[in-house]
């Protein structure tokens, strides 16, 4: 079985030969689970981040009760950058939340006035808990503004609540060949879990509030049903491909979300008939413990009220944030 071997028109992320060897999660019992209900599906808007690299907004126009303790999602690309035209961002202050982003294809280099930082590539994921805050740049390296080429990944924003606002930032460069691989019980599906639990396998991200993020690959015609934690919401955005979600099978395709009611699992399947270019169907299933607090939200800062926003841009605006280092200025 080769069906996610990488080739040239596929998202390369991490691969296995067959799937079969890896673990299996559990299908749920018939006699316990309760299949969670769609409640809606959203189109992500288009837009662009940053020094102008395009993105698709995938919480746009869903409303904050169906996303805590997730803040927003942006799917950087699929863009093809000619010579000269890969983007990255200015540097720009941090606080209250985390920082996750996840790379399928291209390479991308941070850096922080802690001096902190680093390089990934397809499968990395670089976790940055801003924490109390601090001054942050992420761009394309060097060699592949000159080359150009493929860009594609994820920016994930997770809340942290209130008595975690403030504590020290924290990175986690977690390498694509660190990420808990799994397959259904049919092997229709390869699993990459890259924080939190599935049925019992965990994932390698470290997190504040309790969440699972996951990237699945599956395969034409398969439909697939995961036990999720019933304490958590559940959200599933399709990357690339068509298929459906939930038990009534309701249509989405790629730059859509679907939000899932309460349950205690969740299916999706992948229509038999694939693009060419894009032969899977790849969805990003992500799901956590709502942090139930209040949120005000302004740009790069995420804090529980107005006068802890206002205290952030004194601070960001006295320095107190740090600066940018001398040799990067």
């Amino acid at each position: 079985m080769n069906r996610f071997r990488h080739q040239e028109d596929e998202m390369p992320a991490v691969t296995v030969e067959n799937p079969l060897t890896l673990p299996r999660v559990s299908a749920p019992d018939t006699t316990t689970d309760t299949p969670r209900p769609v409640l809606g599906v959203t189109n992500a808007p288009g837009g662009f981040e940053g020094e102008g690299f395009p993105v698709r907004r995938a919480f746009s126009g869903v409303h904050m009760r169906h996303l805590d303790p997730f803040i927003m999602m942006d799917q950087m690309g699929e863009v093809d950058y000619a010579p000269g035209e890969p983007k990255g961002t200015p540097w720009h202050p941090h606080r209250g939340f985390e920082t996750v982003t996840y790379l399928i294809d291209g390479h991308f280099d941070h850096r922080d006035s802690a001096g902190g930082g680093g390089s990934i590539g397809p499968g990395d994921t670089q976790w940055m808990t801003a924490g109390s805050g601090l001054l942050h740049i992420e761009a394309p390296p060097e060699a592949l503004v000159m080359s150009g080429g493929l860009f594609h990944g994820l920016q994930l924003w997770v809340n942290l609540p209130a008595r975690d606002k403030m504590i020290a930032p924290r990175y986690q460069d977690i390498g694509g060949g660190n990420i808990t691989l799994l397959t259904t019980p049919d092997g229709g599906a390869l699993l990459r879990v890259i924080a939190g639990d599935l049925d019992g396998h965990r994932g390698p991200g470290i997190t504040h509030t309790p969440i699972t993020f996951l990237h699945a690959t599956v395969s034409p015609g398969a439909e697939i049903t995961l036990p999720w934690n019933p304490s958590f919401n559940a959200l599933a955005y399709v990357l690339s491909g068509r298929g459906t979600v939930g038990a009534a099978h309701r249509p989405i395709r790629d730059g859509q979300l679907a939000v899932y009611g309460k349950g205690s699992s969740i299916t999706l399947s992948a229509d038999a008939t694939q693009d060419t270019n894009k032969p899977d169907l790849e969805v990003v299933l992500l799901g956590g413990q709502p942090i139930n607090e209040p949120v005000a939200h302004y740009g790069p800062f995420v804090m529980n009220t107005r006068a802890e926003l206002q205290q952030a841009f004194e601070d960001f605006q006295a320095g107190r944030l740090g600066v940018i280092p001398a040799d990067r200025a």
